[in-house]
């Protein structure tokens, strides 16, 4: 059954990074349709099901990792450092929220370059949570 529920896990961690990739691209096209006076409603649309669908996902993700938490126990200094990582891409997800929140406003958010290097960052928090999974350095 547990491996039925990391497979599941995995799964929909594969799902909301997708979302999490994706949204700040859909950011950067904002601001630069907004640049060039485009329409942009479309966008903002685009953004708002996105945000959705991918919470659905996290939450999705985030219940099945409990649930291996549970059942594979507590143990390992490794899961403690990978738990921190999740948290920060929460976070990370809870600012994509606020960016969205700013587009359905119509509010003047950063510039694309800015949201091209959010988008990147997201690496910065995905590759350790990796390494510490498969690797268990410590």
């Amino acid at each position: 059954m547990i491996l039925w529920v990391k497979t599941f896990h995995i799964l929909f961690v594969m799902a909301w990074m997708a979302g999490i990739f994706y949204l700040p691209r859909i950011l950067v096209h904002y601001v630069e349709g907004k640049e060039a006076h485009q329409d942009i409603s479309r966008l903002v649309l685009m953004a708002e099901k996105l945000l959705r669908f991918s919470a659905l996902l996290a939450v999705l993700a985030l219940s099945l990792g409990i649930w291996l938490w549970l059942g594979f126990g507590f143990e390992g200094a490794w899961l403690w450092a990978k738990l921190a990582f999740v948290f920060l891409l929460i976070l990370y997800h809870a600012q994509c929220w606020l960016y969205v929140r700013q587009m359905q406003r119509d509010e003047v958010i950063s510039g694309s370059l800015y949201f091209r290097l959010f988008n990147e960052s997201a690496l910065f928090i995905i590759i350790p949570i990796l390494i510490l999974v498969v690797v268990k350095p410590f």
